[in-house]
């Protein structure tokens, strides 16, 4: 049964052809009002009602800031596919002796004419068949070629067209254009800005090159196929696009997804691959869509939608704002709530519910609120929480942090507890029985942990049917359990006591920069603390404060002998100062036990990979994993089981 009936139909037609019509002018005008998976949508909706309307053949259209160029080249659009079955299924249709793969770079086409081997015009895009000329900028960025020289020095005599993408690198968008969603929309601003300011911080990498005769007619190209198409474009000093040539659908396949895993670790965003043959097809190239190649695109990483709420997570003292809001598909799961991070990160979008916000998961990344489309004008405004939901205690809004300062709240002080138990790894002592202890005024400082006895533990574990019962197993084992970690690590100790942003690494640093001790950590200034390494104001005041606030206790515990911190007094641990990630299975025992001895040697575990890592544990060194991308970027050491073993064995 038709939904829309024959006249409904025909409306919706209409409609879809005036929305994808203004979506494009707005994209390739750097002011894109939706993602791309909210064109798709719209795109395969109005395919499956009007497979050939004429607006399939129509890309885009520039503003009226440049003057108008016809292209050399053809720059039409792609064919897509989403999925694997979508991409077999061009593939049977398709079937070629080997599959040559792209990058599907995710930026802003433009079109570089070239005459007698020297730069004429920079054109973008624009509807395929006529852009903006955009020549005064595009000298700007890097990778654009004002002449052309071979490896010998020599001009090349060279006239035609070579197409690339535009892209801002990650580094420059985080540092210098943080405020636009994306990469790929602050580049397509920077490019056609008619004083070229910023220009200088887009790059073009190139995939495609046409020889023609000076008036648009093709002549002979420098090049047979595909394949010495990118070697001559490099051979001529370009930055190209990275190319695999596999041998069968299933290769590309298996490739995509190696490619989509470790794609957070390139210096640019990508969002799929271009699948063509080796072979260069003029006839298919000059149509507005080719058929013999198509954009296999990876699962959508962000997406638009629109704030319905915000919740404040309380963990401690801290309340964190989470964003509610219709669900979206990002990497093949819907996501309805996203970190909004903090106070200030929540003025500085300028976010209010009812706001289209974009909403990020890239990679191992936990979904997060990025950035505000579109006027928020009309949006309700967020109410922060004022008073501790606990205590009553009005909340400090630092900014960077909405917290309860009432060190004696409850929350606050239970949150302290299940951190100590965590840090310090007392595995039988549940989640549960803490809670139930700090119920009854058993537990309400590190320290009565500690004078837990096996008797005081009993009821805690007896039921109506063990009645009249006065030992427990269960008693006896988490007691055992406790009193098995009483000696333990510098960076664990102070990690244990829960203070804002002060876990095992941070102290790990500390320890390494010369505060080897609970005696000097306790006596340093915040000026003492901002002279590491990594450690602002900010965090040093942090420290300083988290550290007085907790000093008679931690005094208490180390002079009365009930906590032994290793290593504090004599020689450091052995993986003193020393992190580790783990990824993949191992073979001789858990990830858990595994961390368990790093942290026992002094060294501290991170979950994922970073600048400053100094192992990564796997068992599959040539894996295309995150994980090992990022640890090849940053120069991080990759060692297997049997070296890993080797390094904390001593100390076992």
């Amino acid at each position: 049964m038709d939904l829309f009936g024959e006249d409904g139909i025909e409306g919706r037609i209409l409609e879809l052809e005036g929305l994808i019509k203004r979506y494009q002018d707005s994209y390739y005008n750097g002011e894109a009002e939706i993602t791309d998976a909210e064109f798709d949508a719209l795109w395969d909706e109005l395919k499956s009602l009007n497979p050939s309307n004429p607006v399939f053949s129509r890309v885009g259209a520039d503003n009226g800031s440049f003057a108008k160029v016809h292209h050399r080249m053809p720059m039409g659009s792609q064919e897509k596919a989403a999925e694997d079955g979508q991409f077999l299924k061009w593939a049977s249709a398709h079937k070629y002796d080997e599959y040559l793969v792209e990058y599907k770079l995710d930026g802003a086409s433009l079109e570089l004419q070239y005459d007698s081997g020297v730069l004429v015009r920079a054109v973008t895009r624009g509807d395929g068949t006529i852009g903006d000329d955009i020549t005064q900028n595009a000298r700007k960025m890097g990778g654009v070629l004002p002449e052309l020289f071979g490896r010998d020095g020599e001009r090349i005599a060279f006239t035609g067209a070579v197409r690339g993408e535009v892209i801002m690198r990650h580094s420059v968008h985080d540092s210098l254009y943080a405020d636009k969603a994306n990469c790929r929309n602050a580049a397509n601003g920077l490019m056609k800005r008619k004083d070229g300011s910023g220009s200088e911080n887009l790059n073009l990498i190139v995939y495609d090159a046409l020889a023609t005769d000076g008036e648009g007619n093709p002549a002979d190209n420098p090049f047979s196929d595909e394949v010495g198409k990118i070697e001559w474009l490099a051979s001529c000093g370009f930055d190209v696009v990275h190319l695999e040539v596999l041998p069968d659908a299933d290769s590309v396949i298996a490739y995509r997804a190696r490619v989509s895993e470790m794609r957070s670790s390139l210096e640019f965003d990508i969002d799929g691959l271009v699948v063509k043959e080796r072979r260069i097809d003029f006839e298919d190239a000059r149509r507005t869509r080719p058929d013999r190649q198509i954009a296999f695109k990876f699962g959508l990483e962000e997406a638009v939608t629109v704030l319905r709420d915000v919740e404040w997570s309380e963990s401690g003292s801290t309340y964190t704002p989470v964003g509610i809001f219709d669900g979206v598909q990002l990497n093949g799961t819907t996501v309805q709530r996203a970190s909004l991070a903090n106070p200030d990160t929540m003025r500085r979008l300028g976010v209010k519910i009812g706001s289209r916000v974009v909403v990020v998961k890239r990679g191992e990344i936990i979904p997060k609120i990025e950035g505000v489309v579109g006027s928020s004008d009309g949006c309700r405004e967020i109410v922060f929480p004022s008073v501790c939901s606990s205590c009553g205690a009005p909340l400090v809004d630092a900014g960077t942090r909405l917290f309860c300062p009432n060190q004696g709240c409850p929350k606050r002080v239970l949150h302290r507890l299940q951190k100590w138990i965590s840090v310090v790894d007392i595995r039988d002592f549940g989640d549960t029985l803490i809670r139930s202890l700090f119920r009854d005024g058993v537990v309400k400082s590190v320290s009565d942990i500690y004078s837990l006895s096996v008797e005081k533990l009993t009821p805690y574990f007896l039921d109506e049917n063990s009645v009249g019962k006065k030992d427990s197993l269960g008693a006896r084992k988490v007691f055992d359990s406790i009193q098995a970690h009483r000696k333990m690590s510098l960076p664990a100790f102070v990690a244990g006591f829960d203070i804002e942003g002060v876990g095992e690494t941070v102290v790990g640093k500390l320890v390494d920069a010369g505060f080897p001790t609970l005696d000097s950590l306790l006596s340093a200034s915040p000026d003492d603390f901002s002279a590491v390494h990594g450690f602002a104001e900010i965090m040093a005041n942090a420290v300083v404060e988290g550290l007085s606030e907790n000093r008679a206790e931690m005094e208490s515990l180390v002079s009365s002998g009930t906590i032994e911190i290793s290593g504090s007094l004599g020689a450091p641990l052995p993986l003193s100062g020393k992190s580790f990630c783990f990824t993949g299975e191992l073979r001789s025992m858990k990830r858990a036990e595994a961390e368990a001895l790093v942290k026992a040697a002094g060294g501290s575990c991170k979950s994922s990979v970073t600048k400053d890592l100094s192992y990564l544990v796997t068992n599959d060194k040539e894996s295309g994993s995150s994980k090992n991308a990022k640890a090849a970027k940053y120069g991080v050491s990759v060692i297997d089981e049997d070296e890993f073993m080797s390094l904390v064995k001593p100390s076992c």
